[in-house]
């Protein structure tokens, strides 16, 4: 129930029927002030997603530890018991993402470590300062700074990388844009492009000429990490969909993978905001090979259970035979797991070209 204070008013702002107590009889909405102080307003915000109290803790262990059971108790009818799957999944994404933004980058602290390692440079002397009268690949050798092995590799390593351009290979085969509209307006046929390839190319051209690589990445990396919580709930609709046409369409309607599909992926993404935290605050305990053990079998034991829980929840919602639902259930993994790699490389190059 509720904690917010009831107001003095007896009429209820919604339908203006009478109520005598917390609740309007007419419409059901709750004769409670307006007016709510900023802590008020987050406590009920996480209470209207959760309903804090043994609801949502119920689901959370159902959801975790029990493979399908949740759905099949929602399908089954006992929907007030636990929370809606629609709810649920707002929820855990919503948290798991929210919490993995607020603390830092590894990869980030990382670069930075590097960039202040790099401003004590070592001293490393030039060719020059070293005399050799040959100064080349062989010269280094006769001076012994570089063994004949190495000399043998660099010389392999140099021959077949002749005539290749880096830029050209990273920009298409153009240095500009300019140069990229000049040949689409004067050249051949056989040099132009289509015009799905021109806008394409211009893009990224666009974004690497107006952007040095460490914003390019920095930028990259936001983006990518901020819509990505958008590309899983646009992409639950085909994995539900990919249920859909592996089973008995008279006994499974759309509606039922949507559920089953909603609790999977809320499971998934509960397991990597644990691995989240347990990568994060584990290592504080001590730099020792024992923390180090503990922190790989954990990680070890969530990875292991992420991929084998499919298994049972797929096998314990249909009911079908171990064999059939081993081999149903690896080729839906496959299917999804090549759509998703698909999905999320157009994701990645659709957000790089629209970097600013």
């Amino acid at each position: 129930m509720s904690k917010d204070k009831l107001r003095k008013e007896k009429s209820c702002l919604n339908c203006q029927h009478v109520v005598a107590h917390r609740y309007c009889p007419n419409c059901g909405q709750e004769n409670i002030e307006i007016s709510k102080s900023f802590h008020r307003l987050f406590i009920n915000f996480f209470e209207d997603l959760t309903h804090y109290d043994s609801k949502f803790w119920r689901t959370i262990i159902y959801l975790f530890f029990k493979p399908a059971a949740l759905t099949k108790e929602y399908l089954s009818g006992k929907r007030l018991s636990f929370l809606a799957p629609i709810r649920l999944y707002i929820f855990i994404s919503f948290i798991t993402f929210f919490l993995i933004s607020l603390l830092p980058n590894k990869t980030i602290e990382v670069e930075s470590a590097l960039k202040e390692t790099s401003t004590h440079k070592i001293a490393i002397p030039s060719i020059d300062s070293l005399n050799i009268e040959e100064k080349s690949i062989d010269g280094l050798t006769k001076v012994g700074i570089l063994s004949q092995q190495n000399n043998d590799t660099l010389k392999k390593i140099l021959n077949q990388t002749k005539g290749i351009d880096k830029k050209e290979v990273a920009d298409f085969g153009y240095k500009s844009i300019n140069e990229l509209d000049s040949i689409q307006k004067l050249g051949g046929k056989e040099k132009k492009i289509s015009l799905t390839e021109y806008w394409f190319i211009k893009k990224w051209l666009n974004v690497k000429q107006e952007n040095t690589n460490e914003q390019i990445m920095d930028k990259f990396l936001l983006s990518f990490t901020n819509n990505l919580p958008k590309v899983l709930f646009t992409y639950m609709p085909i994995f539900a969909f990919i249920l859909w046409l592996f089973h008995n369409k008279k006994e499974w309607c759309y509606f039922d993978h949507s559920i089953f599909t909603l609790h999977y992926f809320s499971f998934i993404l509960l397991l990597i905001l644990i691995l989240f935290f347990v990568d994060e605050f584990i290592p504080l305990l001590g730099k020792n090979p024992f923390v180090d053990w503990i922190n790989f079998s954990v990680k070890s034991v969530g990875i292991i259970w992420m991929i084998y829980y499919y298994f049972p929840a797929h096998r314990r919602l249909y009911g079908q035979p171990n064999i059939k639902s081993f081999f149903k259930s690896w080729a839906i993994i496959i299917i999804n797991l090549s759509l998703l790699t698909l999905f999320t490389v157009v994701f990645a190059l659709f957000t790089y070209i629209n970097i600013h």
